[in-house]
């Protein structure tokens, strides 16, 4: 957990970023906005502290009332991330990306769908009609999958290692599937290639979860993409948001990398990325 930390110190810290980049700590998304995507029986389990232990195991830490504020403050804030990106074309959530909490359960240290959650309060509001969640997380986006498998108006795309994590895979509307090892050129074609197919999808909202962890040092990536690789990545999923004039909000995802340094300048460049695409929706100049 410490990445958050380091992560909203070093944007603060970088004078290009932080004369630029207001930071804000966002409500909790309420009880009522997250059953509106989980299932009750679930969410009443978590308000009253009385997860079982084989929940508990398989979401990867074990229930405490400050777990759930964490994760109630998460989904908030991509909610606020994407309501100030209708706004200004693009905000972030330096937290968020929890792509693999199901209907009536968590898994894989993600407690709530914070993706979902949001564009459904989106929708509901009339704010959102169509949208897509591009994730690039190195572990497919499960969850978010299984929860939009019936929803036409919220298209899922993932692109991520086959053989990782989860080992039963769900289907989302587009999955791209890399063997271990993949480097830069490949990971970068692969990437390119899905983009170039969803290029006529009719959408009006992104989320984008971006993921430190497909960086050829993560312990659980098994990728092998570089730093600048990955600044790429962020660069390429961008330009294709703002070729369709789409309103952004950007979560963080995964990242676990042995030097929590190499983690936050991940995360940063995405940062830093998302700060251009501001500056070129602001200017209504090419990305």
């Amino acid at each position: 957990m410490a990445k958050y930390e380091l992560l909203r110190r070093a944007i603060s810290q970088l004078p290009h970023l932080s004369e630029c980049i207001q930071l804000s700590v966002p409500p909790a998304a309420s009880f009522e906005e997250i059953s509106k995507v989980h299932e009750t029986g679930y969410v009443n389990a978590l308000r009253e502290g009385k997860l079982d232990p084989q929940m508990e195991r398989r979401i990867g830490f074990p229930f405490s009332p400050e777990l759930l504020e964490r994760s109630r403050r998460s989904v908030g804030g991509t909610l606020a991330a994407c309501r100030k990106a209708i706004d200004e074309g693009i905000a972030l959530n330096l937290a968020g990306g929890t792509h693999h909490s199901f209907f009536d359960r968590g898994e894989g240290f993600c407690v709530l769908n914070d993706s979902v959650v949001a564009l459904k309060k989106l929708q509901e509001e009339g704010l959102v009609r169509k949208a897509i969640v591009i994730d690039t997380d190195v572990h497919q986006g499960n969850g978010t999958a299984s929860l939009l498998a019936e929803d036409e108006s919220i298209f899922t795309f993932s692109i991520h290692g086959a053989k990782n994590y989860p080992f039963k895979k769900e289907k989302s509307d587009l999955d791209v599937e890399l063997p271990d090892e993949t480097g830069d050129s490949e990971y970068l074609e692969a990437l390119h290639g899905a983009l170039r197919t969803l290029r006529d999808i009719e959408v009006d909202f992104c989320i984008f979860l971006s993921g430190a962890d497909p960086y050829e040092e993560d312990r659980l990536g098994r990728l092998s993409v570089s730093k600048k690789g990955l600044q790429k990545r962020d660069s390429m999923v961008l330009e294709w948001c703002h070729q369709k004039d789409l309103k952004v909000a950007v979560t963080m995802g995964g990242g676990y990398a042995p030097e929590l340094n190499d983690i936050v300048e991940i995360h940063l460049q995405t940062v830093s990325e998302a700060y251009r695409f501001y500056q070129a929706y602001q200017e209504k100049k090419p990305f």
